[in-house]
């Protein structure tokens, strides 16, 4: 039995999203978002329906995906705002696959785009405020890229 390179990156992504804090777990979901509408944003620009239709079908699973990972009990407000903004980034992303609109897919990811920009804010702020040796591995974020993880689940 051979182990092929793309084996190596399942059992990457396995270990990266098993070792992940829940701040950098939301950092790959907003990458893979990202990643995934601007995908579907090129297929769209291409005429592939089909991969639009796949990559924009990602990208509103990731969306939902944020929207489950919401804790209430924390801050019932503030949750319910942020399901609200979930959810708006997913009907963008529907109104984009169906209606191949561009700009709908557009404004979901300027919203994705943003929210990676306050976690990864709010990542640098943990690690400025915690212990030296506690900070050091546990609050190291991933650069936003066309490379970036995506996790369900």
């Amino acid at each position: 039995m051979s182990y092929a390179p793309r084996d190596a990156g399942k059992e990457y992504l396995k270990n990266a999203v098993l070792t992940a804090t829940p701040e950098q777990l939301q950092l790959m979901l907003l990458d893979g978002g990202i990643r995934f509408t601007l995908k579907g944003i090129e297929a769209l620009k291409r005429n592939d329906r089909e991969a639009a239709f796949f990559a924009f079908d990602r990208a509103q699973r990731i969306a939902l995906q944020l929207n489950d990972g919401l804790n209430r009990e924390a801050n019932p407000e503030l949750a319910d705002q942020m399901a609200a903004l979930y959810h708006f980034i997913y009907r963008r992303l529907i109104d984009a696959n169906l209606h191949r609109d561009v700009q709908a897919a557009e404004e979901a990811l300027r919203i994705l785009r943003h929210q990676r920009q306050t976690w990864q804010l709010l990542i640098e702020k943990i690690r400025r405020e915690l212990p030296d040796e506690a900070a050091a591995g546990s609050a190291q974020a991933p650069q936003e890229s066309g490379e970036g993880l995506s996790v369900q689940g």
